[in-house]
């Protein structure tokens, strides 16, 4: 029953509809069809006093019209016997018109005396019977008399034409209408009820091509409810139904994908459960880290301090040297503990990135104005190769971190030509890799895999010089992680190719 529920619907609709159609027909013919049929009769009649007056004008009066001998041919007959014949066959008229002057009569009535006597009877004014009148015009009445028994009675029109010698009188009979309305009404009840069937079950069968497409797509919804995202809708057509077919087939393939990812990440997150006891070992090697990384500056604090206590230090310009030594040390243990609370809050999940579309050429002019300064103390030669509309995924002040980390690691390792290039790839159809490129000595290859890892240090020497702390490149690799993108670094003929991913915008058209 469910299963033709609709096209049931759509069946009793069409019932429905036909009924009330039915049902204003009756309607109007018990009230509207016996007053349109008067209306039409006594538009004739008008018509009818309107053309042979114009006879008589154009023949020159009524003897002209109506001469005495009339042929036996229709040849012989003018044009006003011919229309009073028309008159009669076509519309049942009967005609009297007298020459008041002469006293000759033309008619095309079977029975003019009664006519005669009852066009005298309106003009003497005798009221011999009940009467109405329809219409008053200059020189004629229209009238319509009630009838006896179940006849319908007449519609007359009686009175005298424009040359006030003719009187007429033109008389139609009124058919009962009553019981012609009774008739077709029962005949309209037997034919709609007869064709409202019929198109019931034309409607029901022809349903069946609409409804198709429908009900597959209520099994679709079916399956898609309970995660089977198998079926597909297989309509052809191009109408809206297909469209909201190919719609939903674009959404289980979508949602298939997503809960394919939610799987993956299932696992990812059961294999870091699993993979706890190295997390642990590796968070030993990083307090062990953070141990040996401030070993060396407080102990380089305690010993200036001491000195400038026992004043070893007598002429200021040692004393400034002293102080300043325990300064940028203690600036070098500061950075190195807010990028460790920055890494650590990441990590974490305690910093969680904060999506939103980021105009990357405009953040990137930003992150480069920054830089500007040392750009040009360095004389470095900056090149940039980025489309001018450039939309991306991600946190801005994140993802500016990255740029910054990127182009400082690069401005302090490059060589001569001394030479720094920012540009992008595309990787497949929405991602996007952003590389920092410069000229410099090539990364081994045994540090190459470890180059994100927290105090990790190529050079060790070289960091120290201007500040590294070996943390920049780990926020850089959170960061990315917290993004769900990737990060890299790779050895080119000239120097060293930093990059990282963003999801970017897709063209909508």
């Amino acid at each position: 029953m469910k299963k033709h529920y609709l096209r049931g619907r759509f069946a009793l609709l069409f019932a429905g509809v036909f009924f009330v159609l039915i049902v204003i027909m009756l309607v109007g013919d018990n009230f509207f069809l016996e007053r349109f049929y008067e209306k039409r009769k006594e538009k004739v009649l008008q018509n009818a006093y309107q053309e042979i007056d114009r006879y008589l004008q154009l023949s020159g009066g009524f003897s002209a019209a109506f001469p005495e001998e009339e042929g036996t041919n229709g040849e012989a007959q003018t044009s006003a016997m011919r229309y009073v014949s028309r008159l009669t066959e076509t519309e049942n008229i009967s005609v009297i018109i007298m020459d008041n002057n002469s006293s000759r009569s033309y008619t095309s009535s079977a029975n003019p005396t009664m006519l005669l006597q009852r066009l005298s009877s309106y003009i003497l004014g005798k009221d011999g019977e009940k009467r109405k009148s329809l219409y008053k015009g200059d020189n004629y009445t229209i009238i319509k008399t009630r009838g006896r028994g179940e006849e319908g009675g007449y519609m007359e029109s009686w009175g005298y034409f424009s040359d006030n010698s003719s009187s007429f009188i033109m008389s139609m009979p009124l058919s009962s209408l009553s019981e012609a309305v009774s008739v077709f009404n029962s005949f309209l009840l037997f034919l709609g009820g007869m064709t409202m069937a019929l198109g019931v079950i034309i409607v029901y069968i022809a349903s069946y091509e609409v409804t198709k497409p429908i009900q597959e797509l209520a099994q679709l919804s079916l399956k898609m409810s309970r995660l089977d995202f198998s079926a597909r809708f297989q309509g052809d057509n191009t109408d809206e139904i297909n469209t909201l077919g190919n719609s939903m087939n674009i959404l289980s393939e979508r949602l298939e994908e997503t809960i394919c990812d939610l799987k993956k990440a299932n696992n990812e997150l059961q294999s870091d459960i699993e993979n706890k006891t190295l997390i642990d070992k590796r968070r030993q090697e990083f307090v062990a880290n953070v141990s040996h990384e401030l070993k060396t500056p407080i102990a380089l604090i305690m010993g200036y301090a001491e000195g400038l206590s026992e004043g070893l230090c007598e002429d200021s310009e040692s004393r400034t040297y002293y102080s300043n030594v325990i300064l940028d040390e203690a600036k070098r243990m500061n950075h190195m503990v807010k990028d460790l609370m920055n890494l650590s809050a990441i990590e974490q999940g305690k910093d969680l990135p904060d999506f939103t579309l980021l105009d990357f050429p405009k953040l990137l002019q930003g992150v480069i104005a920054n830089m500007d300064i040392l750009l040009k103390q360095e004389g470095i030669q900056l090149e940039v190769d980025i489309p001018k509309e450039l939309y991306l995924y991600g946190d801005e002040f994140k993802i500016e971190e990255v740029l910054m980390n990127y182009l400082q690691n690069a401005i302090h390792h490059v060589t001569e030509p001394k030479q720094i290039g920012i540009y992008t790839e595309y990787r497949g159809k929405n991602l996007v890799e952003v590389h920092v490129r410069n000229t410099g000595n090539p990364i081994p290859k045994e540090d190459l895999p470890h180059i994100f890892e927290k105090f990790y240090k190529v050079d060790k020497a070289h960091t120290r010089a201007y500040g590294g702390s070996g943390l920049g490149l780990s926020i850089v690799k959170a960061i990315m992680d917290s993004h769900h993108q990737e990060c890299g670094v790779k050895n080119t003929l000239t120097g060293v190719d930093f990059w990282f991913t963003l999801e970017r915008r897709e063209k909508l058209f």
